[in-house]
Parts: structure tokens; sequence; C-alpha cells
């Protein structure tokens, strides 16, 4: 395994070990420590290249960071962090994206925590349908020319009162560019990390015309087979698919749309007639 997915899994054992002590107020503040050290990596490349310089020992490393944090943040949210720094990196951007990654983990375990999580991920799933289906909202939110503070205060605006904390700080995530994504591509992203963490995968389906329950279901039941493991749906009507239904899971897409078969075959006639 690499060395830095080794480091990550350890970094996120200590922070579930601290979701077992501690409750889900703490959780959170521990996240937003760990976001505010991202946006201070983002910020500092110096200080990037200083935390995964490989001429320095892990230990070296850990002790700078304390020295940098110790007055401004608590040993519990240090904690994780020095796991992170002490292990090997291959740029100091891959440890800005994996702290960013360890903070989105104490926002999820935070929303465990407050049994908060199934609807966390419903709450960030609506509101990327949303987004989708109004385009000026769509471009206002993935504006990479707007401040992002000014679009999360849009965001703030929008879900006052309709949406928890969490899913409210995640959609901030997402707006910042999460693991370098586009906004609508790092809210999915963060729909099947709330997933993953009850050991769920996401399918995207997109149909035509709603399903019935019992279409839901059989597909459901269909997806975990293959994959071996719960599949969730998370389903889009959208007249353009014409009929049939589309699906990705992962990086996995399954087109089974009447849009694609006439796409296909286009491409065929133009192919014979040429």
């Amino acid at each position: 395994m690499d060395p830095s997915r080794v480091t990550y899994l350890a970094a996120v054992e200590r922070l579930n070990s601290l979701a077992r002590s501690v409750g889900a107020a703490r959780l959170a503040s521990i996240a937003d420590d760990l976001l505010a050290v991202a946006m201070l990596l983002e910020k500092q490349p110096g200080l990037r290249r200083a935390l995964t310089d490989p001429s320095r020992s892990g230990e070296d490393r850990a002790g700078l960071l304390d020295s940098l944090l110790e007055s401004r943040m608590a040993e519990d949210a240090r904690s994780p962090l020095r796991v992170l720094v002490a292990g090997r990196w291959s740029s100091g951007s891959e440890l800005l994206t994996t702290v960013e990654r360890l903070a989105v983990e104490a926002l999820l375990a935070s929303a465990d925590a407050a049994h908060e999580l199934i609807d966390v991920e419903d709450e960030l799933f609506r509101f990327g349908q949303v987004v989708e289906g109004n385009p000026g909202l769509s471009a206002a939110l993935g504006s990479s020319t707007t401040p992002a503070e000014q679009r999360s205060r849009l965001v703030h605006s929008l879900l006052a009162n309709k949406a928890r904390p969490v899913t409210t700080r995640l959609v901030d995530v997402a707006l910042r560019g999460f693991g370098g994504r586009s906004f609508d591509a790092g809210l999915a992203r963060l729909v099947e990390l709330a997933a993953d963490r009850r050991d769920r995968a996401i399918a995207y389906v997109t149909v035509a015309r709603t399903l019935s329950q019992e279409q839901q279901r059989r597909l459901a039941d269909q997806l975990s087979s293959i994959y071996g493991r719960t599949v969730d749906l998370k389903i889009s009507v959208s007249p353009e698919v014409v009929g049939g239904l589309r699906v990705r899971i992962g990086d996995d897409l399954y087109d089974a749309t009447i849009l694609r078969r006439l796409a296909e075959a286009r491409v065929r006639l133009v192919g014979r007639a040429s």
C-alpha cells in the first residue's frame, strides 16, 4: 500500500478513537480546527514544504506542527495532524488535500455521533439537485472568479433553518474545491463519503420518469449483488434521457438510455456514409 495512504488511514484511526470518547459538538469543533489548518497550508506553501520535507525526521516535523499550533489548538485536534505530518508525502499539496479530507471525516463523525449522518447525506444530495436544476444558482456557486466567502454567504442564506449545521459546513468545503474538484463534483463526492461511513455505496440514477418502489428495490438489490455491499439509490428525474436509465457508481457508468442508443446509432450511420 502507498505510504501516504497508510499514514492517512492511521490518522483516521486516531480520529475514530477520539470519536469514541468525545461528543458530536467536540468532533465538529475538531473539524473546524482541521479546516483552519487546511486553509493555512493553502496560503503558505513554505509551511507545506517544511511539513513534508523528507530531509527532516517525522518526529521533527510533528514537533514543528506542535510549535505552531499548541497555543491555538487543543491536543485532541493536533493528535491526528501529528500522525499526518510524521508520514511521508510526495508533495505539500498532497498533505493539504489529506488534511482537508480528514476534516471532512471529522464532520461526518460528528453527524454520526449525533445520529444525523443519513440526514446529512440526504440534505447534501437534495441541495445538489436544487443547484443542478437552477442554472443561475449553479453558475453562481461554481464560479471560480467569485470569492469563496461570498458564495458561502449565499449558501448559508439558502440553507438557513433548512439543513443541519454539519451539512452547511460540508457545502462550504465543496465551495472551496474539495480535493481539487468542481463544486458539483465535490458535493457528489461528499455524499459518497457520507454513505461510505455507513458502509454503503451510492448509485446516482438518472431516469426519464420516477421509478416505482418495486423497481427501485430490484435495482438496488442487483447493484448490491454486483458490488458486494449495500447500494443506496440517489434518483434524479430528467426527461432528457428519453427512456431507460443511467447509473453511476464511483467511476463506473452504465448508460442504458434511449438517448445513448440513438447517439450510438447516429455514429454508426455517419461512419457508413463516410
